[in-house]
């Protein structure tokens, strides 16, 4: 009796024991950024743009026209052209407005578009999500130093835009060599931004005419495509309304000039760009600031943002 006592007592104070026993678990997660937003932002000289990685159905026009942003003492950069893309301002671009950063929230003052207001999420150590809340629509950022920018890629894989930055394409120089065809007789051509983003328009007016007073001959679409194995050659389809198509081969010689190589004629063409647009603003003869629109188009479809509009504006 006295033993099955003492293991009654036992297993009973055990049992107590085990009842009384409480978890604790240490989180030691901290929401809390380590480093100040400004900090944050001025931790790489550049963002770029992935516009691809974009959520929402919403536009922010400055960030859909810009290939990076810089954030520096206060002023916004962007490199919103392929032409110049690592020589304007010193890779920087040029300068488009004004920040304020606090706590995780951004304020942008752009001298065309005006205010707008992101909420920011460090997604991680070089990847910045801005999200607008009035619009509902993520941009994702991913950070670079100058020096380690792929500037070269970046031009080569938005040739498209390129084409777009002057007001026309003259035509200066046509090889010896190569059979005569119908080609031999453009003098210009114009690759057109906005709209569709694909129209190009043609015309044989005679070397010299101003840009302003050419007679645009033939219209169509054209397409930008890759060459396998070689990634600064490309290929120009030019698909005339109602004539065949004209395919190239692209090359650029530098910024302002092109080489369309005609393999059904075997013929070189050489191309000067006339009239150079910056993609952000001009000034016109009274000193007004005008607006010329291009804005970068995704290459898949746009897909639903999952982040919830919490803050109160």
């Amino acid at each position: 009796m006295k033993t099955i006592k003492l293991l009654f007592t036992f297993a009973l104070t055990a049992t107590l024991f085990t009842s009384c026993y409480t978890e604790v678990i240490v989180d030691d997660y901290n929401p809390t950024p380590q480093i100040s937003l400004n900090q944050l932002l001025g931790s790489y000289e550049l963002w770029y743009v992935d516009i691809n990685a974009t959520k929402g159905y919403g536009e922010t026009p400055f960030l859909q026209k810009a290939f990076t942003m810089s954030f520096r003492n206060g002023g916004v950069y962007a490199n919103n052209n392929i032409v110049g893309l690592g020589n304007t301002g010193n890779g920087f671009g040029i300068k488009v407005g004004t920040y304020d950063a606090y706590d995780m929230i951004l304020d942008v003052f752009h001298v065309i578009d005006g205010f707008e207001t992101f909420d920011i999420y460090q997604i991680d150590n070089n990847t910045i999500e801005l999200y607008n809340p009035n619009n509902d629509t993520s941009y994702f950022l991913d950070g670079y130093q100058r020096s380690n920018f792929d500037y070269d890629f970046v031009f080569y894989d938005n040739i498209h835009y390129f084409l777009q930055e002057y007001n026309a394409w003259e035509k200066v120089y046509t090889s010896d060599y190569g059979a005569i065809n119908e080609f031999d007789n453009e003098i210009f051509l114009q690759f057109l931004s906005g709209g569709n983003d694909s129209e190009f328009r043609s015309s044989q007016d005679a070397n010299g005419t101003s840009s302003n007073n050419l007679y645009w001959d033939y219209t169509g679409v054209y397409g930008v495509g890759n060459v396998t194995g070689n990634n600064k050659l490309k290929t120009l389809t030019l698909d005339y309304d109602y004539f065949d198509n004209e395919y190239f081969e692209l090359s650029v010689i530098n910024d302002s000039k092109i080489e369309l190589y005609h393999p059904a004629s075997g013929t070189a063409y050489e191309f000067v760009g006339r009239g150079y647009i910056q993609f952000m603003k001009t000034t016109n003869t009274k000193g007004k600031t005008t607006t010329t629109e291009k804005l970068r188009k995704y290459r898949k479809d746009k897909v639903e943002n999952p982040r919830e509009n919490t803050r109160v504006l």
